[in-house]
């Protein structure tokens, strides 16, 4: 049983760290992306330090106050907020955002969790090296949260998820010792992988304090096109056509739907879009080459070779056309946001069935009502965003009630073929009666059995995941 943390628990935790560290929470901590939920009103403690981030969650512990981290807030499965149970202390560690240390020539940099992803990015450029995690609220998430979501994002298919770019972690687990992990070592066979462990665990099992991330050389020339193609499967051809053609430097591969686009010259008729007709079916790839070839030229190539696969295409011929390309595919979540989605899915399938998962899902769901879909997302990874909208003309309250049918029919097809209910996003608290129906039953045996020895008091984001 957890307490909130009331007056007398905050005027104990301020005795313990520096004036200004505990605050009432703004309603800036309290909301998520979407408006789904809130955190009823909380504490934020705002550490600087790895020992203040000790002195907190033993004070926690002691009280039996429940802690909720909290990143940039971007998340979007409600895991940094908590709208049922006592108030908990929000944790945020916007504070800790050192450089601890570079080091060019590893390939490695370690930074404090509270660094954003863009300033993480910046580290590494000013260093001459990229680090590729990229996420389009890559200007306010931080990089402690995406770890501990293990995010995805666009160049997944080339680099991986946040968990393949993290050499090691800083943490403090719940009874308030630190899991010291960041030596800088590529190999390491002592044990378990507790890194791995806390990684997605969305702050369930501890909090990432700092992290050893992998760089990498900065591409010698990059190479952005669209093409149209005839449908998801033409698609997927088409990107081993492209991995071979490239020598497996395909760096981003995303599919579009016509209806994305269509939603953006209802709702943002600003933005500009290659196509006069919009096309049914299109990506936009990317490639990243070493010294040598010229990228234009190899993706004239794949076009020239690509057959009935494509039928028509544009390749930007300079940073600001590859720009525009990008900016219309980060564009397609705000015309969601905007149009209004009655069910959203975050979804992996491998990617020989993603073209009978889209035959299948697209039917069934048209047999609930007369709605739009919306599937775009990274094919290269087999990842995929598929929202459903009402009508034109409709309105998302007067066809919320099918929105838990639309999810079941679609995570039922999604889990007939193989695939995953979440790909990127996490589970937080939107998604655990969807990890009870369709995760493996050993699985979540054995993940209960990690909560309740490294967290008895269940202390750590009570309520998300499990």
């Amino acid at each position: 049983m957890l307490n909130p943390a009331d007056a007398s628990f905050a005027k104990r935790l301020a005795t313990l760290l520096p004036e200004g560290a505990v605050a009432v929470a703004e309603p800036r901590y309290l909301e998520e992306p979407r408006r789904r939920a809130v955190t009823a009103a909380a504490l934020v403690a705002r550490p600087r330090s790895t020992a203040e981030v000790v002195e907190i969650v033993r004070a926690c512990a002691e009280a039996r106050v429940g802690i909720l981290p909290w990143g940039g807030g971007t998340g979007l499965v409600l895991a940094q907020v908590m709208p049922d149970g006592p108030a908990p202390l929000i944790l945020s560690l916007e504070r800790m955002t050192a450089l601890r240390g570079i080091w060019p020539e590893e390939g490695l940099l370690t930074v404090e969790a509270g660094m954003t992803l863009a300033e993480v990015q910046a580290a590494a450029e000013g260093a001459g090296r990229l680090f590729p995690l990229s996420l389009a609220s890559e200007g306010t998430a931080r990089i402690g949260g995406n770890l501990a979501t293990n995010a995805g994002g666009t160049a997944v298919l080339r680099y991986g998820n946040a968990r393949d770019l993290c050499l090691g972690v800083e943490a403090v687990l719940p009874d308030g010792s630190v899991l010291n992990g960041l030596k800088r070592l590529r190999k390491d066979n002592t044990g378990y992988d507790l890194k791995d462990l806390l990684i997605g665990s969305e702050g369930t099992l501890g909090i990432i304090t700092a992290a050893t991330l992998r760089l990498f050389p900065t591409p010698a020339a990059t190479g952005t096109a669209m093409f149209v193609v005839t449908g998801p499967d033409a698609a997927l051809s088409l990107l081993s056509l492209m991995q071979e053609a490239t020598g497996g430097n395909v760096t981003s591969f995303e599919l579009i739907h016509r209806q994305g686009l269509l939603f953006l010259d209802e709702v943002l008729p600003e933005q500009r879009q290659p196509f006069a007709d919009r096309p049914e079916w299109s990506v936009l790839a990317e490639i990243s080459l070493p010294p040598g070839p010229d990228p234009e030229t190899v993706l004239a190539g794949v076009y020239e070779t690509a057959g009935n696969r494509v039928f028509d295409g544009i390749i930007a011929s300079s940073a600001a056309q590859a720009a525009a390309l990008w900016d219309l595919r980060e564009a397609l979540p705000e015309g969601n946001r905007r149009i209004g989605a009655i069910a959203s899915h975050d979804i992996s399938l491998p990617l020989s069935e993603i073209a009978a998962f889209l035959r299948k899902a697209g039917p069934a769901v048209e047999r609930l009502g007369p709605f739009r879909i919306n599937c775009f997302g990274h094919l290269g990874d087999g990842n995929l965003h598929y929202n459903v909208f009402p009508p034109k003309g409709g309105r998302v309250a007067d066809h919320i009630e099918k929105a838990k049918e639309i999810q079941r029919v679609v995570h039922d097809i999604v889990h007939e073929h193989g695939g995953s209910i979440s790909a990127e996003h996490g589970i937080g608290r939107l998604k655990r009666d969807d990890l009870a129906r369709y995760g493996d039953p050993a699985k979540l045996v054995a993940m209960r059995a990690i909560k309740a020895a490294l967290d008895p008091l269940g202390i750590m984001n009570p309520g998300a995941v499990l």
